[in-house]
């Protein structure tokens, strides 16, 4: 006899069957996402998958080694700013007879937002992927395991998820009474997985996977590191031929665990649409101030740094957001990284990143000094550390009107204007102890002694007060906009007077006593001794005795250390032109094959070449470093003398260092050394790009757009692509042929003016408009306008009679 089954019960039965979860793969998701496999010899190093509150630094093979050097390692593992949350996690698969830890990956792939392990134990025909990705403005992260069972038979194994749990506060945690307790981890079935609790404070993490584990779960304290390791385990069955995806997410919270266990249900209930968002931001990354080169490894190292930027945004709603310097060490904000790096970032259209930072600099700036002097460095739990070197104060400023001219916003000008004027002040009241104008202390070079007159200190305050007397003008302040102007005119003439040293063709390190040299020396030789550089000995045994032989009483200019900052001159265009050639030719002495040496002085036998081999030293440090921004300086500069062949040669020393570790992107000491990711980068790109190449030169305040184009000799075919200017956007095409060239301009704001301005380098040449207006023709360029929206002009001509620099002089 059957019995009637009413019809609410078969919808229940519907919908219960209905509702039980169905997992997504994420390389389904990702299948049509750029990405970059890995080179083998780098398994054994570190990668990231970062979100703006959350971020896993590990190894590409897998692992999770001890890595960094603030907190001694401690720096890897699960971040969850401004504690962590954990060291990592194994996996490992039982049978009756073996057992895999999935901890030697075959190979790693990155993706501009997730990244992959591939994992193959061929006695068992499996394959499995490891995939893990963070979500934007969410505090976890999903571990994604896709396992295929290439075998002709059913494969059934236990897989164990083991937990480490660190839960532990940030560098400097101790100045905000951030005290460490014991791990306490519980099990709970309202996850089906752990939440461990810090004993002293309310910090959770939470881990689990939809999939309920099997009662062999078990737990285990650390009480020398206050940690925990707690495993999960699960029966997995695999069809023949066929797959499974087990995906296991990891929350946490600093505030509650009602926190933690919200963030894990939403990555578990939402993922594919939290990846899906996530991937559509990240095409909008990519589409904005969208380049395309003829060179097209070069093209690649733009796009992927612009996904870079955005892995260096932090967020802890407590304090701000905003960009941090480096990963894995340099995990929260700094004064004079944000300087150089947001004028990139604006460049590309990370509006927000530059808006939020700045913010953050000048809020807690004021708090903690009040006069307009900008902080180096702040931990994320708000503890300043250094409250700033002299060459904050004056970038701060020039990075605001940097800023004002993309956006023309003058309520931000008005906004930042007051801490600008305050941090002119103290800057010569409180650091020109002379009045000779140059103000004193540390700079760019932290070299233990040489605080006194920085050529980098003194160059980035002349141009401060250059840029300060641009915007008092805006805002009305005649009188201090003309003293301003004054003071950055002296500057630049005592510069390029007392600075220059026609001995060394260079520019000075540093302007200082006979004493204070001389130690220096002592110290330098030590030094280069150690490193065995004897070249670097005899250049300082002679500079000690020409000292002796020739005293001075006064405080005079030395190079010493051929620092790169001797380039600055060059970087902010003040420089005289001769002095400028000369300098600049003498700076190749001090490169390698991947840019500019630190301190020339330490420069080893790759230098002066271009053969991209390298070896790695057995020990790292800072001592012989080449780096991106030094190189990325060196660019700027040459393109400021009219060399973009010169530039072009320096990006492309920078770009055979992108990919060499972690693929995608590009480390802080060329080619694989410090932080796998750097802010400042993408100011070594974006502007000789961006400002130079393709001479983009914004006033958004007076909605006005002037392009004057200095392409290198190689780039006959080039595009930038969606630059956002104010409430405009730009587009810039350019060919070169034999006796022609071209550049069309369309924007999608018709009330802006648009010019072009041509460059008149060759024989015979003459000028055809098809959209646009010539305005002027004189011996050195064309100059082109319009307001309709579009420019579309040609030169023809018959040769090149000044046409660009060669990289050989």
């Amino acid at each position: 006899m059957f019995k009637r089954i009413s019809f609410n019960v078969i919808l229940c039965l519907i919908l219960s069957a209905c509702s039980k979860e169905k997992e997504s793969g994420i390389s389904d998701l990702l299948i049509d996402v750029p990405n970059i496999q890995g080179k083998q010899e780098y398994l054994a190093s570190p990668f990231v998958t970062a979100g703006n509150r959350v971020y896993m630094v590990g190894h590409q093979d897998g692992s999770f080694p001890d890595l960094g050097w603030h907190i001694k390692g401690e720096m890897g593992g699960v971040w969850n700013h401004p504690i962590k949350l954990m060291d990592g996690f194994d996996i490992l698969l039982n049978w009756d007879d073996d057992s895999y830890v999935l901890n030697q990956a075959d190979s790693f792939t990155n993706y501009p937002f997730a990244n992959k392990h591939d994992f193959s134990i061929a006695d068992k025909a499996l394959k499995i992927g490891r995939w893990q990705f963070v979500p934007d403005d969410t505090e976890g992260i999903a571990i994604q395991l896709e396992i295929y069972n290439e075998a002709e038979t059913v494969q059934n194994f236990e897989l164990v998820f083991t937990g480490h749990s660190d839960l532990r506060p940030t560098w400097l945690g101790e100045r905000t009474n951030m005290i460490n307790g014991q791990d306490e981890p519980s099990y709970s079935s309202k996850i089906n997985g752990w939440v461990v609790k810090d004993k002293n404070n309310p910090w959770y993490v939470c881990y689990a996977a939809l999939d309920k584990p099997e009662q062999k779960f078990s737990s285990k304290l650390n009480q020398e590191k206050l940690t925990s390791s707690n495993t999960l385990s699960y029966k997995v069955r695999i069809p023949k031929r066929g797959s499974k995806i087990l995906t296991f997410s990891i929350a946490g919270s600093y505030t509650s665990e009602d926190e933690a266990i919200k963030t894990l249900k939403k990555i578990q209930h939402n993922l594919p649409e939290l990846i899906e968002a996530k991937k559509n931001r990240y095409k909008a990354l990519a589409n904005q101030t969208k380049l395309t080169i003829p060179d097209e490894k070069l093209e690649q190292t733009f796009e992927w740094l612009k996904y870079n930027c955005d892995w260096l945004v932090r967020s802890v709603p407590e304090i701000g957001t905003g960009i941090t310097a480096g990963i894995p060490d340099y995990p929260w904000w700094f004064g004079v990284d944000s300087e150089y790096a947001l004028q990139g970032y604006m460049a590309v259209g990370q509006r927000d990143a530059v808006y939020n930072t700045i913010k953050l600099l000048d809020s807690v700036s004021e708090a903690v000094n009040g006069n307009g002097k900008i902080i180096h460095e702040m931990s994320t739990n708000g503890a300043v550390f250094n409250k700033g070197n002299i060459n904050e104060t004056p970038q701060f400023a020039s990075l605001i009107w940097r800023i004002y001219q993309w956006n023309g916003d003058k309520a931000f000008l008005e906004k930042y204007f007051p801490t600008i004027e305050k941090g002119l002040k103290w800057l010569m009241d409180a650091n020109d102890l002379d009045k000779n104008g140059f103000p004193e202390g540390f700079g760019m070079m932290e070299i233990h002694g040489l605080d006194s007159e920085m050529i980098d200190v003194v160059v980035y305050t002349q141009k401060a007060f250059a840029d300060a007397s641009k915007m008092a003008d805006e805002l009305d302040k005649t009188s201090l906009a003309n003293t301003y102007e004054a003071i950055a005119a002296n500057l630049k003439e005592k510069i390029n007077s007392e600075f220059w040293s026609k001995d060394f063709n260079s520019y000075a390190d540093f302007i200082g006593t006979d004493k204070q040299t001389l130690h220096l020396i002592e110290d330098a030789i030590v030094r280069a001794d150690t490193l065995n550089k004897p070249w670097a000995i005899n250049e300082m045994e002679q500079t000690k005795q020409f000292i002796l032989n020739n005293p001075s009483n006064k405080p005079r200019p030395f190079v010493l250390h051929h620092n790169w900052v001797v380039n600055t001159p060059m970087e902010m265009g003040i420089a005289d032109n001769d002095k400028a050639l000369k300098a600049l030719k003498t700076a190749k002495r001090f490169v390698n094959p991947f840019g500019v040496f630190v301190t020339g002085i330490d420069r080893d036998e790759s230098t002066g070449s271009d053969d991209g081999a390298f070896k790695a030293p057995p020990v790292f440090s800072y001592t012989g470093a080449v780096m991106t921004l030094p190189t990325g300086v060196s660019a700027i500069a040459e393109n400021n003398y009219g060399r973009p062949n010169e530039a072009l040669n320096y990006l492309e020393r920078m770009t055979r260092s992108f990919s060499y570790a972690l693929p995608g992107s590009m480390y802080e000491v060329s080619p694989d050394f410090g932080m796998m990711t750097q802010a400042w980068n993408i100011y070594s790109y974006a502007y000789p790009i961006v400002h130079q190449f393709f001479g983009i030169q914004p006033n958004a305040a007076k909605k006005e757009i002037t392009i004057r184009p200095q392409m290198p000799d190689s780039w006959n075919k080039a595009s930038l692509e969606n630059i956002e200017i104010g409430n405009n956007k730009i587009s810039i095409y350019y060919w070169k042929g034999p006796k022609s060239l071209t550049i069309r301009t369309i924007q999608t704001n018709w009330d802006w003016s648009l010019k072009v301005e041509l460059p008149k380098d060759f024989k015979n040449a003459g000028l055809v408009v098809t959209q646009g207006e010539q305005i002027e023709a004189n011996a050195d360029k064309f100059i082109v306008s319009s307001r309709n929206g579009e420019i579309d002009a040609s030169i023809y001509f018959e040769e090149a009679t000044n046409n660009n620099s060669k990289t050989n002089d």
